[in-house]
């Protein structure tokens, strides 16, 4: 079974840095895209980035782009993004999920249980 483990969440100020990751045991990602979503309370989850399985290519939501980097090394199986000048609207539960190389959820079919983002003002 597939399992998805996202770290790196926590508290952080507005204008700060977080860099999330996303392991899996194995080789479990090294053959697909593997995408972050958000979630913030009272809100649908809706999509960050996503990278394809060779890491050529990357898609990137608008309200993050020029500030979260998404990479990943396949050798160690795991998927990184790099979170730079942080706002309170960023807070959420970031969710780390491997599929096609999309920007739509239903595209990916494992998902790892999230990690908290919380930026203060």
């Amino acid at each position: 079974q597939v399992q998805l483990v996202e770290s790196g969440g926590g508290l952080v100020q507005a204008g700060g840095s977080l860099r999330l990751s996303c392991a899996a045991s194995g080789r479990a990602l090294s053959s697909y895209a593997v995408g972050w979503f958000r979630q913030a309370p009272g809100k649908e989850r809706e999509f960050v980035s996503t990278i394809s399985w060779d890491g050529r290519s990357t898609y990137y939501a608008d309200f993050v782009k020029g500030r979260f980097t998404i990479s990943r090394d396949n050798a160690k199986s795991t998927v990184l993004l790099q979170m730079n000048s942080l706002k309170p609207e960023d807070t959420a539960v970031y969710y780390c999920a491997r599929g096609f190389f999309s920007r739509t959820s239903s595209d990916y079919f494992y998902w790892g249980q999230g990690t908290q983002v919380t930026v203060s003002s």
